[in-house]
């Protein structure tokens, strides 16, 4: 069928945390692009599929293990990524921030060191910091033709045996880098070498720009995928975040039964909602067609915020983004300060943004731009921000 992604859906009434909990100082009538979640509806078997649900009547309390939902997750996984996931080493997560936290309580002790690359997304230091642990920041560099890894001080920070780890966003939320197999191979080198973890967050895996593939971090070196974990999710891919289920893929023998004893055994955390399951089932068996027109049209709203840009704000710095549907772009040569940006923004434009510089201090003068949303709205707000800017005393 074909998806209709210009329709304007009124989310009013649905408890929106994209529209009712916006960034403290937002105006009530700004238009919201913060939140990481699409305005476009899912895609119909999932609706068919939670429809059926509902007609069974009984939601009581649901298996996350059964082989429906293993098959559909290992078989997308297959399918799209050549990666074959042993259905033993799938486990749940309300999320992949929670999983996070899980996480770090198994591999680390308080005090430990984590690596993290800033600019990057903000709940992982949250979550490290949350958790009594202590963040080792090795900023990618900004370069000319984008942002890459900073290799040599990874290597410093990997070989202190205070680091136990790294938090690794691929795609990285918010600069849209997917790593290539090269700089992939580099990476788990480093790790390889100091024998250090890597839980890898792989979210927006499947959107990707046309043409780009993803890797996922297990494949670079098999030998070394017991010390890797990857986050992964329908929720971004599919529009189903509300569903609260992740899989995170561990081949670890020792820490899946760490993570058995503290998320099932301590948490009581191994029985997912019925709707994220019928959801999952029906996104991952039957949702391909509506991915690959999302794509296209993800693909236009990227390609039209590029050239609005360039006309209307020349002095901005935007590289396309590689996946993702979050556009990252440099604000500076209009203002520098963070804190008047964000005025500028929440005050005169009207928009709702998560702010760049909430990333790390790497992303003072950025704007992180969600342009998921009917190519309509994307103009309104590049409108907004267009008039903000250039009548500001910058």
């Amino acid at each position: 069928m074909q998806y209709n992604f210009d329709e304007m859906i009124d989310r009013c009434g649905t408890f929106s945390a994209k529209l009712d909990a916006m960034p403290e100082g937002s105006a009530e009538d700004a238009i919201s692009v913060w939140v990481a979640d699409m305005d476009f509806a899912c895609a119909q078997p999932i609706l068919d599929a939670l429809h059926a649900r509902i007609d069974k009547k009984i939601f009581g309390y649901t298996m996350y293990s059964n082989d429906e939902l293993s098959d559909a997750v290992t078989g997308w996984f297959r399918r799209n990524y050549d990666w074959n996931i042993l259905k033993e080493d799938i486990f749940f997560s309300p999320g992949v921030v929670p999983a996070l936290a899980f996480l770090l309580h198994m591999l680390t002790e308080e005090g430990d060191g984590v690596i993290i690359q800033r600019p990057v997304y903000y709940p992982f230091t949250n979550k490290i910091i949350g958790s009594g642990r202590r963040i080792c920041n090795s900023s990618l560099l900004y370069e000319a033709d984008g942002y890459k890894m900073d290799y040599a001080d990874l290597e410093e920070k990997f070989s202190d045996p205070a680091i136990k780890g790294m938090i690794f966003c691929s795609p990285h939320n918010p600069v849209g880098r997917v790593w290539t197999e090269d700089e992939l191979r580099k990476l788990v080198a480093i790790a390889k070498k100091y024998n250090k973890w890597i839980i890898s967050d792989e979210i927006h895996m499947d959107l990707t720009r046309k043409g780009i593939t993803h890797i996922p971090l297990v494949k670079i070196d098999p030998d070394y995928a017991d010390q890797i974990v990857v986050c992964t999710a329908p929720s971004k891919t599919f529009n189903m975040a509300g569903m609260q289920l992740s899989n995170i893929i561990i081949s670890n023998k020792d820490w899946q039964q760490k993570w058995n004893a503290m998320v099932e055994g301590e948490y009581s955390m191994n029985m997912a909602n019925p709707f994220g399951i019928a959801a999952t089932i029906a996104a991952y068996n039957e949702g391909e067609e509506w991915l690959e027109q999302l794509r296209d049209y993800l693909d236009s709203n990227i390609q039209l915020t590029k050239n609005y840009l360039q006309q209307h704000l020349p002095k901005a710095k935007m590289f396309v983004p590689e996946a993702t549907y979050l556009v990252w772009i440099d604000l500076n040569a209009y203002e520098s300060d963070p804190k008047k940006l964000e005025y500028i923004m929440q005050k005169k434009a009207k928009i709702a943004f998560d702010e760049g510089y909430i990333f790390g201090e790497e992303g003072n003068g950025f704007e992180r731009i969600n342009i998921a949303m009917p190519s309509s709205r994307v103009i309104e707000c590049l409108d907004r921000m267009t008039s903000a800017l250039n009548t500001a005393d910058c």
